[in-house]
């Protein structure tokens, strides 16, 4: 449900800001979104100063990657735009909210899920974290308790209504 494309690594970083996303809708995150960002800048740091490559070619290329890496990371760290969840009422499904609805037809009718909408850095479908600018999400932004919203999944147009908004 992500637009985005993670890129892949050999190393255990995930590199979240290193996803291919549309044009300046990757820059809202919520607190959690910028410690990740944070943590991740002190992990590449780490991962520079444990390079024990001997071949001096393929020493300077990891050192490169790495490099490049964490100034993509900081420029995406210095353009962040921080949203406190809960700083605004929760009449409706905005970025930050945690939305529960249920789906109204097709395959999955009557199935209830419940997301929390936030930026790329941060979104994991399994852990119930969507990107705000996916689809589904796209759909709910805006809607109310009680709101029906449609979004398309593949071929199917699917139909869903806001149960509850947190």
């Amino acid at each position: 449900m992500d637009l985005c494309v993670k890129t892949t690594r050999k190393s255990p970083s995930s590199f979240r800001s290193a996803r291919h996303c549309p044009h300046n809708l990757d820059k809202l995150v919520t607190p959690r979104g910028l410690r990740l960002l944070h943590n991740e800048r002190e992990e590449l740091e780490r991962e520079r100063t444990e390079v024990q490559t001997t071949d001096e070619v393929a020493r300077r290329r990891e050192l490169a990657e790495i490099n490049g890496k964490v100034t993509l990371l900081e420029e995406r760290i210095a353009s962040a735009r921080i949203v406190e969840p809960g700083s605004k009422p929760n009449k409706e499904v905005r970025f930050g909210a945690t939305v529960t609805f249920v789906i109204l037809d097709g395959k999955q009718k009557g199935v209830e899920r419940t997301f929390t909408l936030v930026g790329v850095d941060e979104a994991n479908v399994a852990e119930g974290r969507i990107a705000y600018f996916a689809p589904i999400a796209q759909a709910l932004l805006g809607k109310k308790k009680g709101q029906k919203a449609t979004f398309r999944l593949g071929p199917e147009v699917q139909r869903l209504e806001v149960k509850n908004i947190v």
